[in-house]
């Protein structure tokens, strides 16, 4: 079975924006090897049209730093799910599915294949009560916002769920990097 990791980054004071941070050289480094054993990203519509065509752009027009660059190429390599209701059409790597999220990762995380990754807010709470999310990876920037989308909305889940913390890297512009492991769930 598959691993299903969620990714994302966030402010200080809990808001999800990948607009918020600096993309350190550093730090790009970090996400193209967070990708490294990555074979599937699954996205809602709002995220892949924030990531795509962005990150092709980047890939095709080697238009960023080395480092973004090299997490471009990554990234648009790599087949993707697109959860919509209103989207049409897309490129040969992608698919769209238009209901039950939860469904269609249940059925993917039994396929064979490496990690799928997992970027979306919106069907967060979902995918966490079907028990669908093992790894969380958070990327915390030394940031307040003040608004934006929280993480999770109040009231977002059925229980409580318990992480373990696996792992944490500090980037030298004073982001961290939180590694969690889904554990037993606890009422």
């Amino acid at each position: 079975m598959r691993k299903v990791s969620f990714c994302l980054n966030i402010s200080l004071d809990g808001y999800c924006d990948h607009t918020i941070g600096e993309p350190t050289e550093e730090l790009m480094e970090y996400f193209t090897w967070m990708m490294d054993d990555v074979d599937l990203l699954f996205y809602g519509r709002v995220m892949y049209q924030l990531m795509f065509p962005y990150w092709a752009d980047v890939a095709k027009d080697r238009s960023g730093s080395a480092a973004e660059i090299r997490f471009a190429e990554r990234l648009v390599s790599i087949d993707k799910v697109v959860v919509s209701r209103s989207l049409e059409t897309m490129d040969s790597k992608t698919t769209i599915i238009r209901d039950d999220p939860a469904a269609e990762l249940r059925k993917l995380k039994a396929q064979p294949g490496k990690t799928i990754s997992v970027d979306t807010v919106s069907m967060l709470p979902e995918l966490m009560t079907a028990g669908l999310i093992d790894d969380f990876y958070l990327v915390v920037h030394p940031v307040l916002v003040g608004s934006g989308r929280h993480l999770l909305n109040a009231g977002s889940l059925p229980e409580k769920f318990k992480l373990e913390l696996v792992e944490t890297r500090t980037f030298k512009n004073g982001c961290i990097a939180l590694y969690y492991r889904k554990r037993n769930n606890v009422n």
